[in-house]
C-alpha cells in the first residue's frame, strides 16, 4: 500500500533533493560493483544494486548519501552514454535473445535484445559475435537496459573470429574496395613522363609481397658522391581528387594490417597490378634523383619528374642480405649490373646512416615480430626478426626520398601532408632537465637546449649510447606525440627538420595527396588539391584504430598461442616498458606478448612493496627491485581467453630474506 503512497513519494523526492549531488564518469569492475570519478582524486563506491541502473564509461550526475557509516554514490541523471554501439556474443536465456558485452568492465553483463529490421532471430546461435546498439537506458527508462542487434559478424566457432570481430570493433572494413573494370590513365596533358625504362632499377621487398611500391637505382660517381634514383608507384596517374575512388581511399586512410593479412586502401586490381612496380612490366611512377655526398649530405641538386619505369629485377629482403652479408646467397645470384646497383645502394646507405647517427636521430634495432599461420588460420609459429642490411637499404632510401619531398614543398607551397614531432611536451621539460643532467654541476642541458631541434636530438644521441635504456624509458614518457599537419614542422623524434611522406601512395591516402603536389611542383602550377586542416586530424584517427586494431589481434593471438605455457612453466624474458600503481606491463623478448605482472605476484606483502610510478621503480624494502628496461625471466601465471590477456610472475620472487626460484619459495 506504500507504494503508490504520494505523500511517501514527495517525501522521499525531498530527501533526494537536499542530498549532495556529484557529477563525475562510471568506473565499472568485474566484481559488480562500481566508483564514480569525480576527478582525479575523488571517487564514490556504488554498491552492486546501484550499478545496474548504469555502465562503465557513463557520465551521470548522482546523489551522493552515507550507507553503513560509508558514503556512496547513487546515479540519478544521465549526462552522456558511455557505450552507444558495441560487440557482444549471443546468449540464449529461455529461447530468448541477450548480449554480453566483449568489454573488460562489462563481461558479467547480460542484456536483452531484439534484432533489426532485415534480420531473423533464429539466425542467431550461443556465442556468436555480433555488432549491438544500447536502445534503452534504465535511467532514461525504468525498464531496464535493451539493445538492438545491427549484424551479425561471425559464429562462435570461426577461426578468423579474432580479425572479424577486432575490425568490426573499430568499425574499419573488412574487405578491399570495389575496382572497376577499365581503369585509364588521367594524367594532365602537360604532364609529359620520362622513359627510363632503360635504367636499371631493382625492387628490394618480401617474398610474397605484391603491392609493390618503390624502385631504387644508385650509382657511385668518380668523386666517391652517389647518384640515387627513388621510384614510387602512381596511383594517381589513375585516380583524380574527384573520383569516387579517392574519397574511398580518404574514409580508409591506411592499408589496414593485420597479423597473417591486410585490408588494402586501393583495390587490388590497381594495387597489386596496375599500379604495382612488377618485374619488366612498365609502369606509370613519380620520381625522385639527388646526389648523396660520400659523407652521407643529401645535395641541394633534387629533382622530382614523373617517368614511365621497369624494374629489372624483382630481389627479396633475406636473399639480398645473405650476399651483402655473406657475399653469397644460395637463392640468389645477381648478374653484374644488378651487383653494381645493389652495391651502389649498400655503400649509399651506409653513408647516410652514419651522416643520421652523427646529425639526427636513429631508432634502437629492435626485433619485428610476426606471425605464421596456417591455412585454416592456427598459429604455426611466431618468428623474431632483426632488421637486416637490405631492410636498412631500402629504409634509408625511403628516408632520404621523404626529406626530399619535405624541402621541395615546403619551398614551393608551404604546405603538403607532413611527419611532424614536436619534442617534449613543454609541461615536462623542466622534468627532463633534471632527469638527464649530472647531480652537483653545471646543466649541459637546459630548457633553451632542449626546445630546439638540435638540442632534443644531441640528447637522444647521448641516451642512445648508454648502456642502461632506464633514462631512455623514463623521457619516452615526456615526450609529444608524433602528428600528421599541412604545416612543415621539425620531426624532432627523427631528428629531422622536414618530412613529408610520399614513397607509398598505394597504402597511404596522404602520400597520394603529396603525389599531386609533388606534380604541380614538376609542372609549375598551382594544386589540383590542398591539404585542409581536417585531413591530419582524419589521418591521425585512422592511424590510431589501425594500430588498436593490429594489437588487438595480435593479444588474441598470443592467448591462443601461449595457452599452455602456464601448465608447461615455460621460461620467458621479460622487459619491463611500464610501472604503474597495479603493477609491472613487460614484453617477452621470445615472441613479442605483453604480459602484465601483478604486485601480488611479485611480493605478497603490501607494507614491504612500493611502487613508485614516477621514477619507473618498484621498490622491495626500500631497495629497488625492478626499474624501466629491466630485463629478467618469468613464466605465465594466468592465460585470460575472455579478456585476451598474459598474466606472469617472476622466476625469482622476493620473500623474507632474499630472492630466490619460484620453487623453493613454494
Amino acid at each position: 500500500m506504500f507504494q503508490d503512497n504520494a505523500l511517501l513519494a514527495q517525501l522521499k523526492q525531498q530527501i533526494q533533493e537536499n542530498l549532495p549531488k556529484k557529477e563525475g564518469t562510471i568506473k565499472a569492475t568485474e566484481k559488480g560493483f562500481g566508483f564514480l570519478e569525480v576527478d582525479a582524486k575523488t571517487s564514490f563506491f556504488i554498491p552492486p544494486p546501484y550499478m545496474k541502473k548504469c555502465m562503465h564509461g557513463d557520465k551521470v550526475v548522482a546523489i551522493i548519501r552515507t550507507e553503513k557509516e560509508r558514503e556512496v554514490a547513487e546515479p540519478q541523471e544521465l549526462l552522456e552514454q558511455g557505450l552507444t554501439r558495441f560487440i557482444g556474443r549471443i546468449k540464449l536465456f529461455k529461447g530468448r535473445l541477450n548480449v554480453v558485452p566483449d568489454h573488460p568492465q562489462l563481461k558479467g553483463l547480460s542484456l536483452k535484445a531484439k534484432t533489426r529490421k532485415g534480420l531473423k532471430q533464429d539466425e542467431f546461435k550461443e556465442g556468436d559475435w555480433v555488432v549491438a546498439h544500447v536502445i534503452r537506458h534504465p535511467l532514461k527508462d525504468d525498464n531496464g537496459f535493451f539493445v538492438e542487434i545491427s549484424e551479425k559478424i561471425t559464429t562462435a566457432d570461426d577461426k578468423i573470429a579474432p580479425w572479424w570481430v577486432t575490425l568490426a570493433q573499430n568499425d574499419l572494413p573488412n574487405t578491399e574496395p570495389a575496382g572497376i573494370d577499365n581503369w585509364e590513365r588521367k594524367d594532365p596533358s602537360e604532364l609529359q613522363r620520362k622513359d627510363v625504362t632503360h635504367l636499371p632499377f631493382v625492387t628490394i621487398d618480401g617474398e610474397s609481397t605484391k603491392d609493390m611500391d618503390d624502385a631504387l637505382h644508385a650509382q657511385k660517381l668518380d668523386n666517391g658522391d652517389y647518384k640515387i634514383t627513388i621510384a614510387i608507384a602512381d596511383p594517381t596517374a589513375y585516380i583524380t581528387p574527384d573520383d569516387e575512388m579517392d574519397k574511398v581511399a580518404r574514409e580508409r586512410g591506411y592499408t589496414i594490417y593485420l597479423p597473417g593479412r591486410n585490408i588494402p586502401m586501393l583495390p587490388r586490381d590497381l594495387a597489386d597490378n596496375l599500379c604495382s612496380l612488377i618485374d619488366n612490366e612498365v609502369r606509370p611512377a613519380l620520381c625522385c634523383e639527388v646526389t648523396v655526398k660520400k659523407d652521407g649530405v643529401i645535395d641541394n641538386d633534387i629533382e622530382f619528374f614523373a617517368a614511365d619505369i621497369k624494374s629489372h629485377a624483382r630481389l627479396v629482403y633475406d636473399h639480398v642480405s645473405d650476399w651483402l652479408e655473406a657475399g653469397k646467397s644460395e637463392n640468389w645470384q645477381p648478374c653484374d649490373l644488378t651487383a653494381s646497383v645493389v652495391r651502389d645502394l649498400y655503400d649509399f646507405s651506409l653513408a647516410r646512416s652514419s651522416w643520421r647517427e652523427a646529425n639526427a636521430v636513429v631508432f634502437p634495432d629492435r626485433p619485428d615480430y610476426r606471425f605464421e599461420l596456417s591455412e585454416d588460420n592456427d598459429v604455426v609459429a611466431i618468428h623474431s626478426e632483426m632488421r637486416r642490411t637490405s631492410n636498412k637499404l631500402v629504409e634509408e632510401a625511403m628516408i632520404t626520398a621523404n626529406i626530399c619531398a619535405g624541402r621541395v614543398l615546403s619551398k614551393s607551397f608551404e604546405t603538403g601532408v607532413f611527419n611532424t614531432h614536436s619534442g617534449f611536451k613543454a609541461e615536462k621539460i623542466k622534468d627532463v632537465i633534471a632527469l638527464v643532467n649530472p647531480e652537483n654541476s653545471d646543466p649541459i642541458h637546459t630548457v633553451e637546449s632542449l626546445s630546439t631541434l638540435e638540442g632534443f636530438a644531441a640528447l637522444r644521441r647521448e641516451l642512445a649510447a648508454q648502456e642502461s635504456t632506464y633514462i631512455d624509458n623514463r623521457i619516452r614518457k615526456l615526450q609529444a606525440y608524433s602528428e600528421v599537419g599541412n604545416e612543415p614542422k621539425p620531426h624532432y623524434a627523427m631528428g629531422l627538420d622536414v618530412y613529408a611522406t610520399w614513397t607509398s601512395p598505394i597504402r597511404k591516402y596522404g602520400d597520394m595527396v603529396n603525389h599531386r603536389l609533388l606534380k604541380a611542383h614538376i609542372l609549375n602550377q598551382e594544386p589540383t588539391q590542398i591539404p585542409d586542416d581536417k585531413l591530419g586530424e582524419e589521418l591521425a584517427i585512422h592511424r590510431r584504430h589501425h594500430k588498436i586494431a593490429e594489437r588487438t589481434v595480435g593479444d588474441w593471438l598470443y592467448a591462443r598461442t601461449l595457452s599452455g605455457a602456464p601448465e608447461a612453466q615455460t621460461v620467458f624474458t621479460a622487459e619491463i616498458f611500464d610501472i604503474n600503481r597495479a603493477g609491472i606491463r613487460a614484453r617477452l623478448m621470445e615472441n613479442g606478448a605483453t604480459v602484465f605482472i601483478p604486485n601480488s605476484l611479485i611480493l605478497n606483502d603490501k607494507k614491504r612493496l612500493e611502487t613508485n610510478n614516477e621514477e619507473g621503480k618498484i621498490l622491495i624494502d626500500k631497495d629497488v627491485a625492478y626499474k624501466l628496461g629491466d630485463q629478467f625471466e618469468v613464466t605465465l601465471h594466468e592465460v585470460n581467453m575472455e579478456n585476451r590477456s598474459l598474466v606472469a610472475k617472476p622466476v625469482k620472487v622476493f620473500s623474507s630474506s632474499a630472492p630466490t626460484e619460484t620453487e623453493e619459495s613454494e
